[in-house]
């Protein structure tokens, strides 16, 4: 098994292709639509250095796996499903999430809150076969509650639930995340496997100003996650993580993001006009009144 790497450092995203060399087939986790907000406009840079990795190495994508529903970046699954045939994969608590966005985003009643825009759903502790590749499903909620770490061979890619040990964990103040829920997904479950277990992140915000690093160890991160060590008590983490979690503002792209992502990367139906538009709760986290003035509880 041979993993190639890929960062968008707009959104400090790492997406990986991970295929192979015999068969040549391949799976890619986490893959970016660009997006700027400024314009609100889509582009193409990430996925296409992802796109000709593939056609280059004459590898076949078997599926494009979702480690969530992401807060920070589009995801270009759909396009990839497009050009290659490759199923899209994401945890089968999605249906959790999409119902929470379908009420935050006043979806229409058609849209479906069962995991159908998505290929597969997979559950915690199911196996996936890729072609040759055997992909593990161990689920980790606590960033969102349909939050998935994949297994394949010696690495797990763990998305959001745990960071690089200069970084910490995945924030858990989304709609339905949960640091208690965060906690017992990595220490009782990432942690349960061998100390020589690599580790593949879903960001890396480069702490300090230093080089980009995606690799860890189950062992490194045990003895020296700043967040959440071997040693590490549930209670305090959950502190930790709910004041730091109130520090933060919310991610850049979290409305366009979300939207795209619960419906498995597809962007919204053209409009009369031909136009497609994205929706934007206005106030959500503190509600106003109609001249902007905070509404009284």
């Amino acid at each position: 098994m041979r993993t190639h790497t890929f960062y968008d450092p707009q959104t400090y995203t790492l997406t990986y292709v991970v295929y192979d060399p015999d068969s040549r087939d391949a799976v890619v986790i986490d893959p970016v639509l660009d997006y700027d907000p400024q314009g609100s406009q889509t582009s193409l840079e990430s996925i296409e250095k992802v796109s000709a990795f593939l056609t280059e190495q004459r590898l076949t994508l078997r599926h494009i796996l979702e480690t969530h529903a992401h807060a920070d970046h589009l995801t270009g699954a759909q396009l990839l499903k497009r050009r290659f045939g490759a199923a899209v994969v994401i945890g089968n608590r999605i249906t959790e999430v999409q119902a929470t966005f379908k009420r935050i985003f006043d979806l229409p009643d058609s849209f479906a809150t069962d995991g159908s825009q998505f290929d597969r759903l997979l559950s915690d502790g199911q196996g996936l076969q890729s072609g040759t590749l055997q992909v593990g499903a161990i689920g980790t909620p606590g960033h969102t509650p349909a939050c998935m770490t994949y297994q394949i061979g010696d690495v797990l890619f763990t998305g959001d639930a745990l960071f690089i040990e200069d970084y910490g964990t995945g924030r858990c103040d989304f709609p339905q995340g949960s640091a208690n829920d965060l906690y017992h997904s990595v220490h009782d479950k990432l942690y349960a496997q061998p100390d020589t277990t690599r580790v593949f992140v879903g960001h890396d915000y480069q702490p300090g100003g230093r080089a980009l690093r995606f690799e860890t160890t189950i062992g490194a991160s045990k003895a020296h996650n700043i967040q959440l060590r071997q040693d590490t008590t549930l209670e305090q983490f959950v502190q930790f993580r709910q004041t730091r979690d109130k520090t933060l503002a919310a991610p850049r792209l979290l409305f366009p993001s979300v939207q795209v992502n619960v419906d498995a990367g597809r962007l919204p139906r053209t409009q009369k006009n031909g136009v497609r538009y994205l929706q934007v709760p206005l106030n959500l986290f503190h509600p106003t009144e109609e001249d902007g003035s905070p509404r009284q509880s």
